[in-house]
Parts: C-alpha cells; structure tokens; sequence
C-alpha cells in the first residue's frame, strides 16, 4: 500500500485566462433587501482637508488584517464628502457608542456643518479631526484604493488607536440604528 502525504500535495495551477467583465448582477434594491437584516457597525469617518474638517457616517468600516493592521471603507463616489477626502492621506475612523445615534444621525445629514456645536471633537495626530466620547478611535494612512462599482474602497493602514469606555455598540439593522450589547460574554459562556 503506498500512502501519499497531503502536504506535499498541491493544487494544479490554472492556465485560464484572467476573467473577463463582470457578470450580471441582481439590482441594487434587491440586495439592499437581502442584506438590511445584516446588522453593520456604525462609525464616523473623518479628515482633515484644505477647507476645514470633513467627516461622514459609514456602515462600510471593516478590519481587513491584523498582521499588518490594515481596515478599509468604501465611500460612494457620489457623495460630498468622497470630494472633500478623496486626496486626503490620512483618516480618523471612530466607533460609535450606541448613546451616539445623535452623532451619526448629524454626519448623515446633508447640508449641515457636522463639527458645529454640539458635535464636541479634537485634532488627534497627523492633524486628523477626532470625535469625542467613542467606543474606539484609530487613526489610519491610506495603503491602497481601488474604484469598484460606483463606490471607492480605501484600504488603511492602523498607525494609532485608542479604546474608550465600553459599551453598547450603534449598529445599522432593518434601515434603522440600533443598539447592540457591548459588554463580552462571560469567560464560563464563552467557552461552551
């Protein structure tokens, strides 16, 4: 009997070509449909440009690796606040508390200045506009974008971070801000 060991195994390589356009896709409302029972984190993005601080609520944060640390966000090239950081090279990116829903509400709105009074907020380093009283705060360079659909996605790399006190997290669920438990599960569950 001969017996093979799988580690020196290995998978053929593919000579196909790379892949062509991107297939068809179901429609936007179909999959935002699908997707509202997903709960997403809420945090604020934030910059600092030319004209002043800029910052916006975002649902796309994301941690991409931990070696290096790297996260990401994708931002519709549509909106505002894509041309005001877009040449930025540096980003605050703050976890919101679900006692912020306030907060995320202001950096959702259009037309409004997001750092006037009552918006408490501080320059954290690199000059990087920061908001006051989050989960946690990191503060990132960018790594590498890349334009897919009608959204940028940036990846970062984590240069700083700061926790703040725990609590419950705000969390986008069913097209409304939540809250979701904060507090970690007891070491006795968490081992079942």
């Amino acid at each position: 009997m001969t017996t093979t060991d799988p580690a020196s195994m290995t998978a053929p390589v593919s000579s196909a070509p790379p892949p062509g356009p991107a297939a068809p896709t179901v429609g936007s409302g179909l999959l935002r449909s699908a997707l509202r029972g997903h709960a997403s984190g809420v945090a604020v993005l934030t910059a600092a440009t030319p004209a002043g601080p800029a910052g916006v609520t975002i649902t796309s944060f994301t941690s991409v690796s931990a070696e290096p640390a790297l996260v990401s966000f994708a931002l519709a090239e549509s909106s505002s606040t894509w041309s005001k950081i877009k040449d930025c090279r540096r980003f605050g990116i703050q976890l919101l508390s679900a006692a912020q829903r306030d907060v995320a509400e202001r950096f959702a709105a259009v037309g409004v200045d997001r750092f006037a009074p009552p918006t408490r907020w501080r320059t954290g380093p690199h000059g990087v506009p920061l908001l006051d009283d989050c989960l946690a705060w990191l503060v990132c360079a960018r790594h590498h974008q890349l334009r897919l659909g009608d959204h940028q996605l940036t990846v970062c790399s984590v240069e700083h971070v700061r926790t703040g006190s725990l609590g419950d997290s705000l969390v986008h669920l069913h097209g409304a801000l939540r809250s979701a438990p904060g507090t970690p599960p007891s070491s006795e569950s968490s081992e079942r």
